[in-house]
Formats: C-alpha cells, structure tokens, sequence
C-alpha cells in the first residue's frame, strides 16, 4: 500500500501500527483553544448529558492538542488547556476535526513477560475498559511551558494502581500509535516482580484509593483482542507487544 495513504497532515501513519519516535516536545500555548471556542455552546449541552448519566465526572482542564507534526522522528505539538467537556464533545464527532488528543501509556510489563493492565471503574467515563494506567495530560503535567510526559505517566501509575515508576527499569525508548487524529505515546517499563504480586500490589492499593477510578487490573498474555473488552487502542499495541515487538527486540528485557 502507498505509503502517503497511510498518513495524514501530520506526518505520522494513521493506522494505529506502533513506530518509534526519538524525541517529542509538546507546548502549551496561552489562550483558548480554537475548537472550545467555536463549540463552547454544544459541548457544554452535551456536559449535560454526561453528567446525567455518569454524575461524578469532573469538567476539570486539560491539555488538547492543536497541532502535531512528525518528522525525522521528531514529534511537535501545539496545545491548549481545555475544559474536559470540551474533550467529550470532540470525541463524539465522527471526523475528530479541529483538534488532537494525545494521551501517554504507560507499557508496564511483569518479570514473567506479562503486561499489566487496569479495567476502567463504573463511575468513569471509559467504564469497562480495559488498557494501560493512563490519563489525559492536565495541568499538573505543565513544566515551563512543555507537557511532561515522564510525569504524567508516573503520576496516573501511582494514583490508579499505587506501583512506583521509579521501581522499574526502562531504557526510554518512545513509540507512537496514531489513528483518527487520536496519539498514544509509549514507554515500556518492566518490573523485577511477577504478575501475580504485581495484581497483589494494586489491589491493596484499591482498598485505600479514594478515587476508585479503576474495578481491577488484569495481566494480559496474548494478543487475543477478545480477552478482555479493550480500549481500541491497545489492540495495535498488543499485537506490537506479542508479535512484532519481540521479534525486532524493542521490548526491554
């Protein structure tokens, strides 16, 4: 297939394939981001609705992209702080026009080649789901101007499953997954301790969360997409892991 089929205007393959990246910087402009601007009144209707159906959403900020452009390995992005409902509203639109999200996983992996993964609680609004401890950039993920991605990561691991990023070994290498306008950014991390304690571990952190974002974890040792009801994006990522990953040797040892 020709190559330029599989890319959109920004650079990368839209096809969810997992490819590496050498480097990323993503900065946070002032100001409004100009989808918000234009939809402030149809996401704010629909934040009525998600919140009637799920009330303990939380319209708090994020970081929504406004640009990406890859090239030579290099990913640049543009963003905005946002209003979460803005972030629903654009997620319901077909096209996904007008903006990006981008949002990091962390690929935490066991000393007996699992992955470890959490189930999305009731509450949330991805109930059910199945993928990696992860969530939005927000504020909180701002360091002079720039999304911190290691900080994100080791932020959302420690608070839905209570595991220490610190405590793992990674070699740093970033991957991408993009499709529809939608990035997933990837750093495998692997820890000197089997599965079985590392589910131990998160559900005694589960017992004292009192956010309770997650309803388990799950270890994942296949690529069956129908093992568990997945996020879409972790299908590409889990045939990357099983298949291609450990065949090219990209995943840490």
């Amino acid at each position: 297939m020709n190559e330029l089929l599989l890319c959109d205007q920004t650079g990368m393959p839209d096809d969810g394939r997992v490819f590496p990246m050498r480097d990323i910087s993503l900065r946070v402009l002032e100001g409004e981001h100009p989808f918000h601007v234009a939809h402030k009144a149809a996401a704010a209707e629909n934040w009525k609705a998600e919140i009637t159906e799920k009330p303990a959403l939380f319209d708090g900020d994020m970081v929504l992209q406004h640009k990406l452009d890859f090239r030579d390995g290099t990913l640049k992005g543009e963003a905005f702080i946002a209003p979460y409902s803005t972030f629903l509203w654009w997620r319901r639109q077909s096209e996904g026009l007008g903006a990006f999200h981008a949002a990091c996983f962390p690929v935490i992996i066991s000393s007996d080649d699992a992955l470890i993964a959490v189930e999305m609680a009731s509450h949330t609004a991805n109930a059910g789901q199945v993928y990696f401890a992860a969530g939005s950039l927000d504020r909180s993920d701002i360091v002079d101007g720039y999304c911190d991605l290691g900080g994100n990561m080791r932020r959302e691991v420690r608070e839905e499953t209570g595991l220490d990023l610190a405590q793992a070994s990674s070699d740093g290498r970033l991957f991408g997954s993009y499709r529809n306008r939608r990035l997933i950014i990837l750093q495998c991390f692997r820890f000197d301790e089997p599965a079985t304690r590392l589910l131990d571990r998160i559900a005694a952190h589960m017992l004292v969360d009192e956010e309770k974002e997650i309803a388990g974890a799950v270890a994942i040792r296949t690529a069956d997409p129908h093992a568990h009801f997945y996020n879409r994006a972790m299908l590409p990522l889990l045939e990357w892991f099983f298949d291609e990953g450990r065949q090219s040797g990209r995943i840490p040892d």
